[in-house]
């Protein structure tokens, strides 16, 4: 009998990769979707017909407590990937992140501690803050320089708690900056492409120096699998990133070149951070994930952009006002 797991976040970009994924490697996936009264199920939708029939999708909210040990009953794997996500939003309304993040983290670990089920956490680069060596490993210092940031320190820690009070079977896992199909164009590189793609005349970005560690969603979900195969990695935190760093600056530069398509870059102060709160470099250290899961990217991130300029001009949406 196929092991049965719980993901939450699974409407959302990388959620709906790792469902998929799950499907194919023969799991009995419930999916978590964030309710919405049109009963939409967010990328699910896109997924192919016989997958999305193999999935048993549940809405509703991490924040409501009974729900979640509802939903989790009968599972022996809970992926936890719902997140309140954007930075920008979380300088304006922070309450907000910590009800989701750390509040809804909390039923979730409640309702895997009650039910026996072993949790994977999704952590974030972003606790880190702006790096005070490089590359990043498991042992750097968490900084929260935004609220966002600051609401998944403080749903780390809660679950690296319940592993070592409750001996609850965890594992954070932390990807670094995760790129691809169906994310959506607050992220900066489907911003930049769709800009590319649209007929306005520039690319309006936002600082240009930051650097990130940028990972294609196909390494990610793979890196996801490998932990939930390991019998090694309980109470660890893990890295998920390509072990490469690369300005935003030149990374709109690779693009356009992928792409074939030139603009004028426009620096735009809407779309740059508080300056105490930006994030100046992010560059992952992925050693521990070798050592202990065997774990490598396998598409590099020329390979992963290629994969995504293509997939958004078949798919176009779109460009927001705000790239965070």
């Amino acid at each position: 009998m196929s092991q049965q797991v719980f993901i939450t976040g699974a409407g959302g970009f990388i959620g709906s990769h790792l469902t998929e994924a799950l499907v194919q490697a023969g799991y009995q996936v419930k999916a978590l979707v964030h309710y919405r009264g049109s009963g939409d199920s967010g990328w699910l939708k896109q997924l192919p017909a016989d997958c999305l029939s193999a999935i048993e999708i549940v809405s509703g909210d991490v924040r409501d407590t009974e729900h979640m040990r509802q939903a989790v009953q009968g599972c022996e794997l809970v992926f936890h990937l719902a997140s309140l996500i954007g930075i920008p939003y979380s300088y304006s309304a922070p309450r907000s992140y910590i009800e989701t993040n750390i509040t809804g983290t909390l039923n979730l670990l409640q309702a895997a501690l009650a039910h026996n089920a072993r949790f994977l956490h999704t952590s974030t680069s972003e606790v880190y803050g702006s790096a005070l060596y490089v590359p990043i490993d498991e042992d750097h210092p968490l900084q929260g320089q935004s609220p966002y940031s600051a609401s998944k320190i403080g749903a780390d820690m809660l679950a690296q708690s319940f592993q070592r009070s409750f001996g609850l079977e965890m594992t954070v896992v932390r990807p670094f900056n995760t790129f691809g199909p169906r994310q959506s164009t607050r992220a900066v590189i489907p911003a930049i492409i769709s800009q590319l793609l649209s007929a306005k005349p520039t690319l309006d970005l936002g600082a240009l120096s930051p650097t990130r560690d940028l990972n294609y969603v196909a390494n990610t979900v793979s890196a996801y699998l490998s932990v939930a195969r390991s019998d090694q990695v309980s109470g660890e935190v893990i890295h998920f990133g390509s072990g490469r760093e690369i300005s935003i600056g030149d990374l709109a530069q690779l693009i356009m070149k992928l792409s074939g398509i030139e603009k004028e870059i426009i620096c735009e102060e809407a779309r740059k951070r508080p300056e105490q709160s930006e994030v100046n470099r992010l560059w992952a250290k992925p050693d521990k994930a070798k050592k202990l899961l065997g774990w490598e990217p396998q598409f590099s991130l020329e390979e992963g952009l290629q994969k995504t300029i293509d997939w958004v001009k078949a798919n176009p949406y779109q460009s927001s006002d705000y790239a965070c």
